[in-house]
């Protein structure tokens, strides 16, 4: 069964957001990144992943107001089969966005896609962390 398993925050200082996430709501931290696109800290309750990302650059935050922008910027599904889930995906009118990372092979691959509307949104089959690693 499909499950939302990821939300990321655009936010304008990652270490600070999850302090507040961390001592109000006793969230894990399971994580940290920094990558070409973002820096940013990963949160857990143990059920869903809590990314609290800031966007290097406008292209890569791929929001109106770029990598300024502050809210919530996407989620994601784990599914059972990226292939039908990305078919099903373009079949009902949403379209490809980007993959990340570039290695299918990885771990935490995942296929980004806009809905009819314009909301990012991930499909991943593995799933992202939610314990520390």
């Amino acid at each position: 069964m499909t499950r939302i398993r990821h939300i990321a925050l655009s936010v304008p200082d990652p270490e600070r957001t999850a302090d507040f996430y961390v001592k109000t709501f006793g969230l894990s931290r399971i994580g940290k990144t920094e990558s070409v696109l973002a820096s940013g800290v990963y949160l857990s309750d143990g059920y869903i992943n809590l990314a609290l990302l800031r966007y290097h650059n406008d292209e890569v935050a791929g929001v109106s107001g770029g990598k300024d922008f502050v809210g919530v910027h996407h989620f994601g599904f784990q599914v059972e089969s990226a292939e039908t889930a990305k078919g099903s995906v373009e079949h009902n009118g949403g379209s490809f966005f980007m993959d990340l990372p570039a290695l299918k092979d990885t771990l935490y691959y995942e296929e980004k896609f806009r809905d009819p509307d314009g909301i990012i949104f991930d499909i991943s089959q593995n799933g992202w962390a939610t314990k520390p690693e």
